[in-house]
């Protein structure tokens, strides 16, 4: 577990990490192609497994991404979560762990490992929301958070009003392009950011694109969070709200 820079979030648990989505913007892509190098060996088709860290010949240094981004399950990292103090952790920071290829006795050993500690949030993010509704009748503790990724009006829409006690957001980043309107039924926080890096085709949202998520959160009594990458086009202070339940020491609680 790694303290990180995410403002959303104190701590990154990286289990898993990997993706076969392709998303061009990806900046987690990148991280891994630039540090990462491959290993062979232990693998299923398109998946790793580590049940130990893989260091480097030439340095002996640990090599996260031995396997560049192709999804790898870093088992030895099941215990990383034992930490006195609670904290809001964001899980598999570099991968979906809810990706079509990832096999479900990850996702498993994974929540398993939550369960046995509960004084921490844990937060989960993806671009398939869709694998929540088969998990949901087994995993519903208060402690973890649903989260899937937005990009624009036609993105990836879920409705979790039939499950009450489900806590769920929305992560509107990159935004690509305006809504519309947004679908925010059965949502606990909606976080919104920009495109960062210097890819060629990097989208700039406008500013009224993020006024219309703004106005329709309010409607909704959603808090919204706003990420540093909109300071420049908001150009007044951030909007930068937590839900109750994940206020911990460092946001005013």
């Amino acid at each position: 577990m790694l303290k990180t820079k995410i403002s959303t979030f104190d701590s990154t648990w990286n289990p898993v990490v990997g993706c076969l989505h392709g998303c061009e913007y990806c900046y987690a892509r990148k991280i891994a192609q630039r540090f990462g190098g491959v290993k062979i060996g232990n693998f299923n088709g398109n998946i790793y497994e580590l049940d130990e860290s893989y260091r480097r010949s030439l340095d002996g240094k640990i090599n996260p991404y031995p396997y560049e981004f192709m999804p790898t399950f870093h088992r030895y990292r099941l215990n990383d979560y034992i930490e006195k103090k609670g904290r809001n952790i964001f899980v598999c920071s570099m991968a979906d762990l809810f990706g079509s290829w990832v096999p479900e006795s990850w996702i498993d050993e994974v929540f398993d490992t939550c369960e046995k500690a509960p004084q921490h949030n844990y937060l989960f993010l993806t671009k398939n929301p869709k694998r929540y509704e088969k998990i949901l009748d087994r995993y519903m503790p208060p402690n973890m958070w649903f989260g899937w990724s937005q990009t624009g009006p036609m993105g990836n829409k879920c409705d979790f009003t039939t499950h009450h006690s489900i806590k769920t957001f929305i992560s509107i980043e990159p935004l690509l392009e305006p809504f519309k309107e947004i679908h925010i039924r059965g949502v606990d926080w909606v976080i919104i950011g920009a495109e960062t890096g210097r890819r060629k085709d990097k989208v700039v949202p406008e500013r009224k694109w993020i006024e219309d998520i703004v106005n329709g959160c309010r409607k909704a009594e959603i808090p919204i969070f706003m990420k540093s990458s909109l300071t420049d086009i908001w150009g007044e202070p951030l909007i930068q709200e937590f839900p109750k339940e994940l206020r911990g020491e460092k946001h005013g609680k």
